[in-house]
């Protein structure tokens, strides 16, 4: 969580830099001379059916009206029947080999530029946008002189103009191209990034295939209206205006519903499904706009003002409205403890910030205001998407994972189970058919022995202690098959260990071993006394045996109370075991003893079992090994 917000708030900043570094301009293109012009004149006309698109008005310097502006300053009134302005530039020296003229913006649909003499540039657009960026080469014998600027629209106030700026023609060229190159560079990209990931859905696990396509469609309608909102195209392909801007509006209304759709699929359905709702209703409102673009187009745009109002206005309003909708939701998870959301808050703040704030400032200002800070608050917003949709990747991963794993360990236990019912029946079945002749073969060993000679009593004995041998493992096995838990009481674990130390101290001291008890009060268990004797008796032994190799050979007994059960550790400090020894422990005739079968220890884990209880085993070859029994705690 914390590395995934470490990485999310380096993009940010790395892209914060990046804004900053070229949103600089001009104040730290020290490189690049420039002289920066802090005020021009201003004035209306009368639109007198395209008077001086073509050529400078007559006599334009001598009329009155004029009105001297800077840039902190919005244009004045529009008079009635004015729909021309013109802003008039004063020339300053031309210092440069090749000189030029950098006007940032001059909004107006129709826009044409004169010195005294000539026309420096000419556009009329038939479509609705007019933030025009214009870099005119001029002469040096422009110096001294004037420049006019007219602008003309349709649908708004024209008139505005932004950093005026003399200086050398290629100097301002790499200013004319940093600042709008890099929106269709940061566009391209995730315009790219989309349709990749669009392709790629073809091969996704139908879980994920929504929010991927969500996600997927967010990135490339992000990378589209970045493309088309940016000047650069307009200013550098004006016979593609108008497609640039149906571009834009289709991409404005794929985002709304891919947007809505990708965070109802992460976070779900919201309050009464009110969030699914909400997504159906702007993919109905997102297709209505879309046949009132196809509306606008075939009828000449000749009802271009119901087409904004649909488009622009009530839409501009649904945006902040579902914005301010999921940020609230956002808010309400991320209080329960969502991480993602942690992580979709941080990029969604600074999107639904951004977006709010150059919403509300462009309707209050009757859409003079231009929208820029947006992109950037999508930018981070992407990766923040990202970011939450590649943990769930992860998470997912992780889950295969321990499924997995899982899935081995349920079957590995299914098969011991299997195994030990097998040996359980075959115990049951032959046990007691093995054992009476067992018992008359012994009888007549023992009759014999009797009667015979000295040298003869001695492979006499030695038969007799292989049939007690082999009845041994026959007890093991109907042990095995029935752990005998009839007698079922609470015992008391520091009795029964006071009784199983007095049975083993002998041996341990044969050994030349010890035991150290370290039982605490009042533990119970439920159980069958005899039962759990002969588990820990089987155990101990174990340790006891692997001692043998050691000086000073040590067994530690410790129980205690833990989280409601009862856990006993029996650790000593003998040869230890290896990972595939211990992986084997618990088998039928698996022994680390010349003559073990294996048996004792398979019969403990039976007994366990059947008082509900666990055995683990931890060992490290040298250092001896460690058994851990954890019983549930009974009442006195």
């Amino acid at each position: 969580m914390k590395r995934a917000m470490r990485v999310l708030a380096i993009w940010i900043a790395l892209l914060a830099v990046v804004f900053l570094c070229i949103d600089a301009y001009p104040k730290h293109a020290k490189h690049v001379s420039v002289v920066q012009v802090g005020s021009w004149q201003f004035r209306w006309d009368n639109d007198r059916t395209g008077e001086g698109r073509d050529a400078l008005p007559e006599g334009l310097a001598n009329r009155g009206g004029w009105t001297e502006m800077n840039a902190d300053m919005d244009p004045p009134t529009r008079p009635e029947g004015a729909g021309v302005a013109w802003v008039r530039i004063n020339v300053p020296t031309l210092a440069w080999p090749v000189p030029a003229l950098l006007i940032e913006k001059a909004y107006g649909r129709s826009v044409s530029v004169f010195t005294e003499d000539r026309k420096l540039f000419d556009s009329n657009r038939s479509y609705s946008y007019e933030a025009n960026h214009l870099l005119l080469p001029l002469r040096v014998e422009d110096s001294g002189g004037t420049i006019y600027v007219r602008m003309q629209s349709e649908d708004r106030v024209p008139g505005g103009v932004q950093h005026i700026a003399f200086g050398d023609f290629y100097g301002l060229l790499s200013m004319y191209l940093t600042r709008d190159v890099l929106d269709i560079m940061l566009g391209g990209s995730f315009v790219l990034t989309g349709f990749v990931m669009m392709i790629c859905s073809a091969f996704l696990d139908r879980r994920y295939l929504r929010s991927w396509l969500s996600l997927s469609g967010i990135i490339l309608s992000i990378g589209m209206l970045v493309v088309s909102y940016s000047p650069f195209l307009f200013t550098l392909y004006p016979q593609y205006g108008g497609l640039l801007q149906r571009l834009f509006d289709v991409a404005l209304f794929a985002l709304l519903p891919s947007f809505l759709y990708f965070f109802e699929a992460l976070f779900g359905r919201g309050y009464k499904n009110s969030l699914l709702i909400l997504c159906r209703f702007q993919l109905g409102y997102s297709f209505f706009c879309l046949l009132a673009m196809l509306a606008n187009a075939l009828t000449g745009e000749r009802y271009f003002s119901v087409y904004f109002f649909l488009t622009t206005t009530i839409l501009g309003v649904l945006m902040i409205v579902e914005l301010l909708t999921v940020l609230t939701y956002a808010i309400i998870y991320g209080i329960k403890g969502n991480r993602e959301v942690l992580i979709f808050n941080t990029g969604l703040v600074l999107f639904a910030g951004t977006g709010i704030f150059e919403l509300v400032r462009y309707y209050a200002t009757n859409g003079d205001y231009n929208l820029y800070w947006w992109k950037w608050g999508m930018a981070a917003f992407v990766v923040s998407m990202i970011v939450v949709f590649g943990r769930r990747f992860a998470d997912t991963h992780n889950q295969v994972l321990k499924y997995s794993k899982e899935l081995e360990m349920f079957n590995n236990e299914l098969q011991r189970a299997e195994k030990m019912e097998i040996i359980s029946e075959l115990a049951a079945s032959v046990a007691h058919e093995v054992r009476n002749p067992l018992q008359v073969t012994r009888g007549f060993l023992q009759l014999l022995g009797e009667r015979s000679a000295a040298s003869e009593k001695v492979y006499i004995d030695m038969a007799l202690e292989e049939l007690d041998r082999a009845s041994g493992i026959i007890t093991d096995f109907l042990t095995f098959a029935k752990p005998g838990l009839e007698n079922v009481k609470t015992l008391a674990v520091s009795e029964e260990f006071r009784h199983i130390e007095g049975v083993l101290t002998p041996l341990a001291s044969i050994n030349g071993s010890r035991i150290e008890l370290a039982i605490e009060p009042e533990l119970y268990v439920k159980g069958n006394s005899s039962k759990f004797k002969q588990a820990f008796i089987n155990m101990i032994k174990n340790s006891i045996e692997a001692l043998q190799e050691q000086e000073q050979g040590l067994i530690r007994i410790r129980a205690a109370a833990e989280n409601g059960e009862v856990v006993i550790r029996i650790r000593d400090n003998g040869v230890g075991m290896t990972k595939q020894e211990l992986e084997r422990l618990g088998e039928p005739y698996y022994s680390n003893k010349i003559k073990g079968t294996g048996l004792g220890l398979m019969v403990t884990f039976r007994i366990i079992e059947a008082m509900q209880g666990s055995l683990t085993f931890e060992s490290e070859k040298g250092a001896g090994t460690q058994a851990t029994v954890r019983f549930p705690a009974a009442s006195p």
